[in-house]
């Protein structure tokens, strides 16, 4: 198999096989990630993939889940996109469901004709690393889209009966905008039909620029118990029905398969977990992190 590092896949999603159909991340600049830095943004040639799928085909002949890399493979192209999803049906013939994370740009060249097509090679489901849905948020982390992008583009996915995650990142509203992130966040996630929305906590890593603004003063990070009355804030105001998972941000499980019918307990835990939890050992797990 041809990778190239950094390897990174959805651990909430079946993690093989997997499949690197590009490397590194298009836009690289979101200033609170250095994951992808050093790496340009380039497809994997078809022959590598072909000779990957070919492997596959001889270790899971029978594999009916496949996950594509790397940062955002959907970047590509719907006629660059459609000839490796037949490569994968070809090789992989009991394939159903083919996932990606991917940007909320990477839709916009897209039809809705055009992602149900791919649906129907098998590309079901999608990650989105939303991170805010608060316009001013979003320019303060050079996300490169705003609030209606999100909507706009989810929109044609719900239209072409693809799945959809999305993320919320705990924290990147700094001290000075972490209610309008939170709030904002819940409120446009809450118009939407995401299968699941994840959440994460902010760690400053020291190659980022939200690091160095931070050890500036041009970046204000919220402590631990910051962290978690925003995380409430925006648990509080969410509506929506289907699978939620936090990681990063609090050291009891919130995890559930049914957001609506959980709701109230996760708001009890956490109101707990800010009142009597132990923030000092989740900060010195956030210290001891080296990477997203």
């Amino acid at each position: 198999m041809h990778f190239t590092d950094p390897v990174y896949r959805n651990p909430y999603w079946p993690t093989y096989p997997l499949l690197q159909i590009t490397q590194g991340c298009t836009h690289n600049r979101c200033k609170f990630c250095s994951m992808y830095k050093g790496v340009p943004f380039r497809m994997q040639p078809m022959d590598l993939i072909e000779q990957d799928l070919m492997e596959l085909s001889a270790t899971v002949p029978h594999a009916r889940t496949i996950q594509l890399l790397s940062a955002n493979p959907l970047a590509l192209t719907y006629d660059k996109l459609v000839p490796i999803l037949e490569m994968i049906n070809r090789y992989l013939p009991d394939m159903e469901y083919i996932y990606a994370a991917t940007r909320v740009t990477d839709i916009r060249n897209k039809t809705v004709e055009q992602l149900a097509h791919l649906r129907g090679l098998g590309l079901r489901e999608i990650s989105l690393g939303v991170e805010s849905a608060d316009d001013w948020t979003l320019d303060r982390v050079n996300k490169g889209y705003h609030a209606e992008d999100i909507v706009e583009q989810c929109t044609k996915l719900e239209r072409a009966g693809i799945d959809y995650w999305m993320t919320f990142l705990n924290g990147i509203g700094g001290k000075s905008h972490w209610r309008e992130h939170a709030l904002r966040s819940a409120e446009v996630f809450s118009k939407l039909n995401p299968k699941v929305v994840g959440t994460g906590g902010l760690t400053l890593f020291p190659d980022t620029d939200l690091y160095s603004e931070a050890s500036t003063g041009e970046f204000d990070p919220l402590d631990e118990a910051g962290l978690m009355e925003e995380l409430l804030l925006f648990v509080e105001n969410l509506d929506f029905d289907g699978r939620f998972i936090t990681h990063h941000t609090s050291s009891v499980d919130l995890n559930t398969d049914d957001f609506k019918r959980d709701k109230a307990k996760i708001v009890r835990t956490l109101r707990k977990e800010i009142d009597h939890g132990d923030l000092n050992t989740m900060s010195r797990i956030r210290a001891m992190k080296r990477g997203l």
